[in-house]
């Protein structure tokens, strides 16, 4: 009867459902039964290995990591028809995790030697645990998690209250099943989504078609393009209900080896849920970090949560995120460590004596901040009613800039070189100067103020009265418009940044140097999209200060970018990400970011998307010489 019940049993239990009656009759002979009462540690993380697999028939365990600081990362819960300690019993050297029993628990207990043959000779039952997340989850991905030391924070407890249905994505993206696999590309990058959902003549879901498709089934496979996309679609659509926790939809991903899951509610499709935005919740989420911000009451706790964002931004890079997004994470966090800063600062020096803003500029005022960044700030306060006031004035926010900018280094931010601080009594000064400067540069369009103009008039409100930035912002546009001469000085400026490709298209590098054989992929690649699209922007009197921002509004207004918009968009996207990528991998090992990149150690289709950016640069900077040539040249 127990042989029958265990034969029975296993049945119904991957992957053992996959093996013959035969070889299920053997295996009992092989079997035995064991009970572990609630709260008994039968795994225990670092010690020695399994010499069975346990198969869970009643009860239920609860697997974890602890952690170097004493915390404890739950990995899985498991319950009947789950097993547990094949790593160990494979590997032979040590328990992976804890496993502790949360309630009375009875296991089938499967001798070493019998599962082993079973691998060698069941392809079946091998392909089964090769795909499972023991070897992929616990000991690559949180590993790796731990060694970068990562936030914990209470990440894991929303997983345990959140639904499904708050998290996941509502607009799903669906095609019919008979397109071509190039047409389905085409859909998910003009709607810029990670997956696309198939469905058959009736709108009813039959698989899914994802960017790991594409990676694993299309391109490293040699398929056409022509080629039918339900020929690689996944057709095992796993779901989940929208009343379920997101620690379901997190075991369900680990389980099937999935990073996409189908969401219902009430058997009707409600949204799309990625692994993406689970790790959102994770304590790696900027939402830990900017709460972790606003909780800080000095700069020495502010510090310390400063550097976990690179880390935030890593594990972002290698779940695949759009640089674009990643670096207005970065500014999110960002600006809310700044404001905090400010906020520490009034309490510190007292209220300030008059309203004033803090504004940022360059990469700052653009949303494109990246790993490392200088600080760019500046101060524009209310017009003074005295000579004797603005004295005041300026005493106060003399100490309270120092203060400020001290702070700032402490928190990784390092000086500008140029000296483009509100520290400098240069850049703190009244609206009324502020727009004098402006007047000057634009009416007498030195090379020095054509200079300013490219690194101030990014601009945008941090902290204080946005009015102020405002005004300026609205002064700004009216002296633009019409100013097509300085406009043209302008341009001038930015073509003569010429892209680093040579008469045979070869990438040109430097000569010799610290940095020989490398090439300056921020100033010969981010700066000139920056600067052109910068150039249409003021054109046009726009608010905006993103590049990326910038030309989804130019896209209606401006004929040249409408023209050029999805190759501009596209192009960017990629020279950042290059850039991220270049600069994570110098913190990887220990160096100092920059931004010298070595063609050779690109990819031929890097090389080569990086070339056709470089040409649509030179593209757009003839078409600028036509348009402003006759103004200046």
């Amino acid at each position: 009867m127990i042989v029958e019940d265990f034969i029975d049993f296993l049945k119904g239990v991957p992957p053992f459902q996959f093996l013959t009656e035969e070889s299920l009759k053997r295996l009992s002979s092989a079997v035995s039964m064991e009970f572990y009462p609630k709260g008994t540690m039968i795994l225990r993380q670092d010690g020695p290995p399994s010499d069975f697999l346990r198969v869970i028939k009643k009860g239920g365990v609860k697997v974890f990591i602890s952690t170097e600081n004493g915390q404890d990362m739950v990995i899985d819960y498991r319950s009947a028809g789950d097993s547990f300690g094949l790593l160990s019993l494979v590997g032979g050297d040590r328990s992976r995790a804890n496993v502790l029993a949360i309630e009375d628990t009875i296991c089938y207990v499967i001798e070493k030697n019998t599962i082993l043959k079973l691998v060698d000779m069941s392809p079946a039952f091998t392909e089964y645990f090769l795909k499972s997340f023991l070897s992929k989850y616990i000991d690559k991905t949180y590993k790796e998690m731990h060694n970068k030391s990562l936030l914990y924070g209470g990440g894991d407890k929303l997983l345990f209250t959140t639904p499904v249905g708050e998290v996941a994505t509502a607009d799903v993206v669906t095609a019919q099943q008979d397109i071509t696999i190039r047409e389905a590309a085409d859909i998910m990058s003009q709607k810029r989504c990670s997956s696309l959902v198939l469905t058959d003549g009736d709108g009813v879901p039959t698989g899914i078609f994802t960017d790991r498709d594409i990676r694993d089934k299309v391109l490293s496979k040699g398929r056409s393009p022509q080629e039918k996309v339900s020929n690689v679609m996944s057709v095992s659509l796993i779901r989940i209900d929208a009343r379920d926790y997101c620690f379901e939809a997190l075991l369900k991903m680990i389980r099937f080896s999935i990073h996409h899951l189908l969401v219902v509610d009430g058997g009707r499709l409600k949204g799309i849920l990625t692994n993406h935005d689970l790790m959102m919740m994770q304590g790696t989420s900027p939402i830990s970090v900017a709460r972790e911000i606003e909780g800080q009451q000095t700069i020495d706790g502010l510090a310390p949560v400063a550097g976990k964002i690179n880390r935030i931004v890593g594990l972002l890079l290698k779940d695949g995120a759009r640089a674009s997004n990643i670096a207005r994470i970065i500014t999110e966090i960002n600006d809310r460590l700044l404001r905090r800063i400010l906020e520490i600062a009034e309490k510190q020096l007292g209220p300030p004596p008059v309203d004033y803003c803090w504004i940022i500029f360059g990469s700052e005022g653009r949303k494109e901040q990246t790993f490392k960044t200088d600080q760019d700030n500046a101060i524009i306060f209310a017009d003074p009613a005295s000579d004797e006031e603005e004295k005041r004035i300026s005493e106060y926010f003399a100490a309270f800039t120092a203060w400020v900018r001290d702070s700032l280094v402490k928190c990784g931010f390092p000086l500008c070189p140029a000296n483009y601080m509100a520290s400098n009594p240069q850049w703190c000064q009244p609206l009324r100067t502020w727009k004098r400067y402006f007047s000057n540069w634009i009416y007498t369009p030195t090379p020095d103020a054509v200079l300013k103009s490219l690194i101030f008039f990014d601009f945008r409100p941090v902290h204080g009265n946005p009015a102020l930035a405002e005004s300026l912002r609205d002064s700004l546009n009216a002296m633009l418009d019409g100013q097509m001469i300085f406009l043209g000085y302008m341009a001038n400026t930015i073509i003569k940044n010429v892209p680093p490709v040579g008469f045979f298209k070869s990438l040109i590098v430097e000569k010799s140097g610290e940095h020989k054989n490398e090439m300056n992929i921020k100033v010969k690649g981010v700066a000139p999209f920056v600067d052109m699209i910068r150039l249409f922007s003021l054109e046009k009197g726009l608010r905006e200060t993103s590049t990326l921002e910038r030309v989804a509004v130019l896209k209606g207004r401006h004929t040249i970018v409408k023209e050029y918009a999805d190759e501009l968009e596209h192009a960017f996207e990629f020279i950042m990400l290059l850039r991220m990528q270049h600069q994570f991998e110098q913190m990887e090992l220990g160096l100092e970011p920059d931004n010298f990149i070595n063609p050779n150690s690109l990819s031929n289709l890097e090389r080569k998307t990086i070339k056709e950016a470089f040409n649509l640069i030179t593209k757009m900077q003839g078409i600028i010489m036509e348009r402003y040539k006759p103004l200046i040249w």
